[in-house]
């Protein structure tokens, strides 16, 4: 079973381009009342001009999520919008060269890290209050395969992309926030999905999936009712390995 859709207001982060603004655009077509956030105000304004230009519309929320002091202000806009939140798409993310482990410098995944595990418990803190006045909120955070720790030591994948550090440690990180967020709150259905390889900027468009295709779990596990499930690791044909 699914949400009804006119009764839910969600906010995607990262969302001027790539899956998040994908997510955005679906959401949309589904009537729900969409909130985009993203950090650069001038493409987070644009994107809200395209969604208009197809007949779709979502507010612009202004967020930087590896600052307590944006994050704040966005929750503050956002209770201009709306009393509750019903769901949270953690998606805001930033990538990092393949460097060899042995070359890897320590700095270099603490940038990572920041944005891809930090920045996203500042923000699900932050908007937890809003989430809890909800009847059914759900929070969808964006990981990737190359966080499974199954598929990345199975011999099968050998090939799937060479050894690194920070990209695939922050998002298993990610993957155990999420378990550990789900243990937490149990009154919130809390998922993480693999998007795929998908052609985005974050893959320089090498990925063989569309954005559509992309964002299929995501709109998914977003759209789950009070009996769904939580806690768990999806891509668009269902439950991945951890």
């Amino acid at each position: 079973m699914t949400t009804t859709a006119a009764a839910t207001t969600v906010l995607v982060t990262g969302a001027n381009k790539g899956l998040g603004r994908e997510a955005v655009r679906r959401f949309a077509t589904m009537g729900w009342r969409v909130l985009l956030a993203a950090r650069d105000v001038e493409r987070g304004s644009a994107a809200i001009r395209e969604l208009a230009a197809e007949g779709l519309h979502a507010d612009f929320v202004p967020m930087d999520i590896t600052s307590d002091e944006s994050v704040q202000a966005a929750v503050d806009l956002v209770r201009t919008h709306t009393r509750h939140l019903d769901v949270l798409v953690n998606n805001a993310g930033v990538g990092a060269p393949a460097t060899p482990p042995g070359e890897t410098r320590a700095a270099d995944v603490g940038v990572v890290f920041e944005t891809n595990v930090v920045g996203t418990i500042r923000v699900t803190n932050a908007f937890l209050p809003l989430l809890q006045a909800g009847e059914n909120p759900r929070i969808v955070m964006v990981s990737s395969g190359m966080g499974s720790i199954a598929t990345m030591t199975d011999p099968a994948s050998a090939g799937l992309a060479p050894p690194a550090l920070g990209y695939p440690a922050s998002k298993a990180a990610l993957n155990m926030i999420t378990s550990q967020y789900a243990r937490a709150l149990p009154g919130i259905r809390i998922n993480a999905v693999d998007p795929g390889y998908t052609a985005t900027d974050l893959t320089a468009h090498r990925g063989f999936q569309t954005v559509t295709e992309g964002t299929d779990a995501i709109v998914d596990l977003a759209d789950i009712d009070a009996t769904g499930p939580t806690g768990g690791f999806f891509d668009r044909s269902g439950r991945t390995p951890w």
